[in-house]
Order: structure tokens, then C-alpha cells, then sequence
């Protein structure tokens, strides 16, 4: 193969890299109105619904400490996903997938806002799962 070629074999699509972008901003984005609601948990655990009884019932505070946690972390990901690196995605693609299934689970404390972090989650992973590297094969 002529070099032309390799580089044209290596280009990476407008589209490609618009998927990362897009990708990597949602996850800061999720990264922190997941934190943000962590923290509404922490300080305020009278904010959200007490349930009389519900399967994955953990103290309001237990749940902040976990989308804080989840939520500071899924952020950092997503300035490394700005980086390029295979791994960030696919630590991006785990801690989206951790995300909707956290916000599952939380669903009866505050619906809405736990099926639009749901929403972005799978955005993320869709984002994430889209992208292709130059190099991939």
C-alpha cells in the first residue's frame, strides 16, 4: 500500500470525532448533575421521597454517597475521552451503564430526574460506542 493510502486509511472522520466531542461533553455533563444530585442528598435528605417500602432501599445519605461518587468520576472520564484513548471509552461506556442502572434504582425517590439521566447515559453509551479511532480496525 502507497503511503497516500496509509493516510487515507488513517484520516479519521469529521463524524467520528464529532461523536467523541459529543460523547465526552455529555458525560461531564451527566458527571455533574449526578454529583449535584449526590450532594442534594447529603445536605438536604428531606429533599426527596421517603418509601414506605421498596426493594433497593438504601438511606437517602448511602444513595448521595454513590451519585456522588458515580457522578465525579463518570466527569473525569469524560475530560479523558477528550483525550482519545480507547480506554476512556470504555471506562466511559462502564460508568454510563453503572449510571442508568444506579438511576434505576433510584427512580422512586425522584422520577424525572432519574429517567433524564437515563436518557443521557444511553447517549453516552451511544456516543461512546459510535466512535471509531484511526487506528481501529
Amino acid at each position: 500500500m502507497s503511503d497516500t493510502g496509509r493516510r487515507a486509511a488513517r484520516e479519521v472522520s469529521p463524524w467520528a470525532v464529532g461523536f467523541a466531542v459529543f460523547a465526552a461533553t455529555l458525560m461531564i455533563m451527566l458527571g455533574i448533575f449526578q454529583a449535584l444530585q449526590g450532594l442534594v442528598a447529603l445536605f438536604n435528605d428531606e429533599f426527596y421521597v421517603r418509601l414506605a417500602d421498596y426493594t433497593f432501599k438504601l438511606d437517602v445519605t448511602s444513595w448521595g454517597w454513590i451519585h456522588l461518587i458515580l457522578g465525579a468520576l463518570i466527569a473525569i472520564a469524560g475530560f479523558f475521552v477528550l483525550s482519545g484513548a480507547l480506554w476512556a471509552r470504555v471506562i466511559g461506556i462502564i460508568l454510563a451503564v453503572l449510571s442508568a442502572i444506579a438511576n434505576f434504582m433510584w427512580l422512586p425517590y425522584y422520577p424525572v430526574w432519574s429517567v433524564i439521566t437515563i436518557g443521557l447515559a444511553v447517549a453516552v453509551i451511544w456516543g461512546l460506542a459510535r466512535y471509531s479511532s484511526p487506528d481501529a480496525v
